[in-house]
């Protein structure tokens, strides 16, 4: 049954269909894909790409290192056999003070070059370039965008069209003029003394800004106390207080007052850097304009610790409410197959296989797009509306059948209806993928760190602590499926399976019901009204071509009448889904306030304590926590008395700002608590199921000197 019904769900995956162009508009950007090949395609010779990016006044993207917030611009090349891309050549950098906070970036005119290598034998009359590039342009407000390009160069051809572009960006260039640079860790490792030579003579006497290649390590807004020894530049840079990186070298960028290139130094680091804070998790340091290039997680467990988490949080995710429906199913499965062992444990084996292979496939896709630059997380899927419609109407056919309304045989060709009946193991394994498609967006206890630590790891290794996670998850049904006495102590089948049936489909409409308005949430009250009408015609659709009873002719017109009414539904529906709607007012009491990094910074500087819910919609557990915990009385007196900022950050829709700090928290999942306070570096993070206590005993506890 399962198989069939998961074609919907497949096919409704969701994709970005963007139309391949060389040049792409935003309010805030126009970029374009460039070439500078003024000799042709010939090997050997200077070939040079670029994305030239054009910023709306006030707004602008980020360097390599973004300084205290943003994210780097990427580039993605697709390129024929043979052809390869090297690496951007970053111009020099502006400073972009942000309040109390300095970024590095660019605004107006941007070319980021980049140099391609033909091989010796090519001999192509074109070729063919893709570019997928992603950028995060800020102003007030951060937005990040993303654009596929696509350019043919003819191989003879001269391409040199934008020759002016490339030579300003190549002037641009931090050059190599330094002879002599060294630095040292002085003042307990709080700064770092730096010394160089042999940069321009008209340089000297002037004061220089210090441009660290390699982020988190340098305080990026403090003020570099530099000072002229003849020809030896030499500063203080001071070491940041939320470093989580220990380099032996740095590359640096230096500039002087009116400088369009700056000079690139090579620094060798002598001194031993201090082992790294184990604290729970950085501080948000970043402006609400920004979204900080995550720090690494500083748990400090290795692989094995990991692959135990993931195992007891698989486990402990069965007792989630979003695993409920499939509960239903199994226990269904269970009645049917009581007294037949090796049934209950074949249909066990299967429906583990479904479970850890699904896990291992939705893991390998996520770290595939993060690492095409993707600023997404775990339950990324429900992210997206399409998904979301395609969740619902699986549902709602199960819960159609389960309740009598049709059968599987009745709509099917005899020899699709008996795949069932020749391959039973078929659908308990498709029942792991079902449970696996609802479950994963939620985040059992033990999971969070361990799913924010196996984003840390090669690929590899992180795929086995999702295949962990799954064994986990399928565990508890395998031990029942395998256990003698759980299968002597089944009630025998008989005529009270048809009635548990029927009552097993309520489970499923109230999934349909979740998720109805969790598209509500994404898609505005136009989307979850549409999804209503392709579920109604898709009922009326079923139950006509159902009528086993009715003449050929009589099922016939009223199949076709249920077919059109399907087709308008979804006709109707499918633009409301792609629309993306703006974020929902928090409703839920006047003490919540939408999240951003700036106001926490800014809260924390005015003495309060802050406590934020990262929570979505689609996450059940988040929900549950919001109605039970949350709202609960008591506890709203004592964050009153108190006098805690209660903040919000709705991960609903796909958001890079709220993905890159729940990296910098070591997850890469929701709910995640955290309670920042008053001049306190690190959150504390609360457990992902919450209870009042356990806020309570937090919010009470002093905070650490």
């Amino acid at each position: 049954m399962l198989r069939i019904l998961l074609l919907p769900l497949v096919l409704a995956l969701p994709a970005l269909c963007v139309a391949q162009t060389a040049v792409v508009r935003t309010d805030e950007v126009r970029a374009e894909l460039v070439a500078h090949a003024p000799q042709g395609l010939t090997p050997g010779q200077p070939v040079w790409l670029g994305l030239a990016i054009e910023h709306a006044p006030h707004w602008h993207t980020y360097w390599k290192n973004p300084g205290d917030s943003g994210l780097p611009t990427t580039l993605n090349w697709q390129l024929p056999a043979g052809v390869a891309a090297g690496d951007i050549a970053w111009p020099t950098p502006t400073r972009l003070p942000v309040g109390p906070l300095v970024n590095y970036g660019y605004e107006g005119k941007l070319l980021l070059p980049v140099p391609l290598t033909l091989p010796a034998d090519f001999k192509s009359d074109a070729l063919n370039i893709k570019l997928s590039a992603q950028w995060l342009v800020c102003k007030d407000v951060c937005i990040p965008q993303q654009g596929e390009f696509a350019l043919r160069l003819p191989a003879q051809a001269s391409t040199a069209g934008h020759a002016a572009a490339f030579a300003a960006t190549w002037a641009a260039q931090p050059k190599d003029a330094a002879t002599a640079a060294r630095a040292e860790l002085v003042d307990n490792a709080k700064a770092l003394r730096v010394a160089v030579g042999g940069l321009p003579e008209a340089w000297r006497g002037k004061e220089l800004a210090f441009f660290a290649e390699t982020a988190g390590v340098i305080e990026h807004a403090a003020k570099v106390a530099g000072r002229w020894d003849g020809a030896t530049w030499q500063a203080d840079v001071p070491v940041s207080s939320q470093r989580f990186e220990s380099p032996a070298q740095m590359h640096a960028v230096l500039t002087a007052p009116g400088v369009t290139a700056g000079a690139r130094v090579d620094l060798a680091i002598a001194g031993a850097w201090p082992a790294l804070a184990a604290a729970t998790a950085p501080a948000l340091q970043s402006p609400a304009d920004a979204t900080a290039a995550p720090a690494p997680p500083t748990a400090q467990f290795g692989l094995g610790l990991a692959l135990l988490f993931a195992l007891v949080g698989g486990a402990l995710l069965n007792l989630m409410p979003c695993v409920f429906p499939i509960l239903s199913l199994k226990v269904l499965g269970f009645a049917g197959h009581a007294h037949s062992r090796r049934s209950l444990v074949g249909g066990g084996l299967a429906y583990s296989a479904g479970v850890v292979l699904s896990f291992v496939a939705l893991a390998g896709l996520l770290i595939a797009l993060k690492s095409g630059g993707e600023q997404i997380g775990w339950g990324f899927q429900l992210q997206s509306p399409g998904f979301v419609a395609a969740l619902a109407v699986l549902f709602t056919v199960i819960a159609l059948n389960l309740a009598g309304l049709f059968e599987f045989g009745s709509i099917l060709p005899s020899s699709a209806a008996s795949l069932r009946l020749r391959h039973p193991m078929a659908d308990s394994f498709l029942t792991g993928v079902l449970a696996v498609a609802v479950a994963s967006p939620c985040t059992a206890p033990f999971m969070g760190a361990a799913l924010g630590f196996a984003f840390t790891l090669p690929a590899a290794q992180a795929l086995l602590v999702f295949a962990a996670l799954g064994t986990g998850m399928a565990l508890p049904y395998l031990a029942m499926c395998a256990w003698p006495g759980l299968a002597r102590a089944m009630p025998k089948p008989g005529a009270w399976m048809a009635t548990f049936k029927s009552v097993m489909a309520f489970p499923m409409l109230a999934t349909v019901v979740w998720l109805t308005w969790v598209l509500g949430q994404q898609t505005g009250i136009d989307g979850a009204a549409s999804l209503l009408g392709v579920l109604v015609a898709l009922a009326f659709a079923l139950w006509a071509w159902g009528r086993v009873d009715s003449e050929r002719g009589a099922r016939l017109a009223w199949s076709g009448i249920g077919v059109v009414l399907l087709g308008l539904s979804l006709a109707w529906a499918l633009p409301t889904w792609r629309e993306a709607q703006a974020a929902p007012a928090i409703s839920d009491g006047a003490t919540w306030q939408p999240w951003s990094a700036e106001r926490v910074a800014a809260l924390q500087a005015e003495g309060r304590t802050v406590f934020v819910d990262f929570t979505a919609a689609w996450c059940v557990t988040c929900q549950v926590n919001k109605r039970t915990t949350l709202g609960d009385a008591r506890l709203q007196a004592e964050v009153q008395a108190r006098r805690v900022a209660l903040l919000r950050a709705d991960w609903t829709r796909r958001d890079a700002a709220i993905s890159n700090e729940l990296a910098r928290l070591g997850r890469n999942g929701v709910p995640v608590y955290a309670i920042y306070r008053p001049g306190q570096a690190a959150p504390t993070l609360l457990p992902e199921l919450l209870t009042v206590q356990t806020v309570l005993n937090a919010l009470a506890q002093e905070p650490s000197p």
